[in-house]
């Protein structure tokens, strides 16, 4: 069995603002409908492969704007917050499917072993979790990561530097990551010039 790993960009404020508003906007209603429309997909397509969760995603994302988890273990809340990001974040770029996702604190370990900062290590990032407090997935995917979008340019120097040192089963990854965060920082220096605001990269283990 496989775990793809995503990545996209865009404004986690306005994540956070639809789950917090007590008063919403029209644009947010509208964009909550959609919401909703993606959680009940994704109960769907759960149902299909047979898994059974102890709260629906559409329950959770409603008990998640309520403030009020009716669980404290469970990847419900993990699902409908990645469906909150979805549709406010760029279209996916597709990392790969990896059959042990642990494998990132191996490549951890070469990437430490030649002075990379932890906090341009992969697991760093990959499986930080989520920007606000959800209730814990457990020991299953899916697995929710962040990395600010300033720091993009800092991961791509980092790894760029130590490529050409690392053990071959790691470059392509590393080389890869690189690559990405290289894009990522050239359109982390235009959005700041247009004035957006897509301010994180988003990771998504599933």
């Amino acid at each position: 069995m496989g775990h793809c790993l995503e990545m996209s960009t865009g404004d986690m404020r306005s994540v956070i603002r639809l789950l917090t508003s007590v008063q919403r906007t029209q644009g947010q209603e509208r964009m909550l409908g959609i919401v909703r429309e993606r959680c009940e997909k994704t109960d769907a397509r759960l149902r299909e492969q047979g898994i059974v969760l102890d709260v629906p995603v559409s329950r959770a994302l409603e008990e998640l704007m309520e403030g009020t988890p009716s669980a404290n273990l469970c990847p419900s809340y993990t699902y409908a917050f990645h469906e909150v990001v979805a549709p406010h974040f760029s279209d996916t770029t597709d990392l790969g499917v990896w059959s042990r996702p642990s494998w990132f604190y191996t490549l951890d370990g070469e990437l430490a072993r030649h002075g990379v900062p932890s906090d341009l290590r992969p697991a760093s990032f990959i499986f930080s979790g989520p920007p606000l407090r959800l209730p814990h997935p457990g020991d299953a995917m899916p697995q929710i990561g962040v990395l600010p979008a300033q720091r993009a340019g800092a991961l791509a120097e980092a790894y760029e530097a130590v490529l050409d040192r690392l053990a071959p089963e790691f470059t392509e990854t590393a080389g890869r990551l690189a690559e990405l965060m290289r894009f990522e920082a050239e359109e982390w220096e235009t959005t700041q010039r247009l004035g957006r605001t897509d301010d994180t990269i988003f990771f998504w283990f599933c």
